[in-house]
């Protein structure tokens, strides 16, 4: 089905974020996922061989097929590490069991086709291109020296679960297939991950704005899977106007947060938090207590 063009300069593209908010394309694509086509010949050689052979073949196939799967994974992970300035490391190297997983697959497919000889050059082959091309995960943690190791946790748990808020907010809006209700959703998840890279940058403002990062985020994304439960059975114009509205809202008090943060101006926090509830609670969501 045909989708409409939207551009900087398109109608409705007044609001769209700019500069640090811009949305870039994600690196997990093109070569990674080329990794899933090749080991599919093996299915070929498996079928056309004897039964040992065979399950050698598949055993070969699924270790290469898992071994695509986990690199495309750390290649995500890598770039989620890289977007923010405080980051904890990833907690499983999987592009390096990506690497070692290519090896032994290759490796296994070799022994199966040829002998042992070729098993162990396919593998250190595979081993070797497979890291010359990903490299390898970040193996330590970032920007957490510049200020107590206590404070920087507390913000790393902070953005992980507001994170995790976002991904639920695209995920149900996602199902509904609407090219311009996804892209307003990542407009105000572009304006939400500004603030947690102020927050990143000056860990001190986490208690200033820790509601926003919980409770705000949360009652977002409960308010998006409602949303998305009733517009999928009868796509209701007015549902989707209180939603688009709501997405403003939340996006003008997450915007405006953020530009006193830098000013270092906490003036009237109290009353945008309670305004910001309001809207919220108007909406049918029930915030979690403070």
């Amino acid at each position: 089905m045909a989708q409409k063009y939207g551009g900087q300069h398109s109608p409705g593209a007044a609001n769209a974020p700019t500069g640090l908010r811009t949305k870039k394309a994600s690196r997990a694509g093109g070569r990674v996922n080329f990794l899933f086509f090749p080991p599919l010949i093996l299915i070929l050689k498996a079928f056309t061989s004897e039964p040992i052979v065979m399950a050698t073949y598949l055993a070969a196939l699924g270790l290469l097929l898992l071994a695509a799967w986990l690199t495309r994974e750390g290649l995500f992970a890598q770039e989620a590490f890289e977007s923010r300035k405080v980051a904890r490391r990833p907690a499983i190297p999987r592009k390096l069991f990506g690497a070692i997983l290519t090896g032994a697959g290759l490796s296994i497919a070799g022994l199966a086709g040829h002998g042992p000889v070729e098993a162990i050059i396919f593998g250190v082959l595979g081993l070797g291109l497979h890291v010359a091309a990903f490299g390898f995960d970040p193996m330590k943690s970032k920007g957490m020296g510049d200020v107590d190791e206590f404070q920087n946790g507390r913000v790393v748990r902070a953005i992980e679960e507001a994170e995790a808020h976002l991904a639920a907010m695209q995920k149900s809006i996602a199902s509904l297939n609407d090219r311009d209700l996804v892209s307003r959703v990542e407009r105000f998840q572009s304006t939400a991950r500004h603030m947690f890279r102020v927050i990143e940058a000056d860990p001190r403002d986490l208690t200033a704005v820790r509601k926003y990062l919980s409770v705000y985020l949360d009652a977002a994304r409960q308010a998006s899977t409602k949303f998305a439960d009733l517009y999928a059975r009868n796509h209701n114009a007015d549902a989707r106007k209180n939603y688009e509205t709501l997405l403003e809202d939340l996006e003008q008090s997450f915007g405006s947060r953020t530009q006193k943060m830098l000013a270092d101006d906490h003036v009237d926090l109290d009353i945008e938090i309670d305004v910001l509830r309001a809207r919220l609670e108007r909406e049918g969501v029930k915030l979690a207590s403070d």
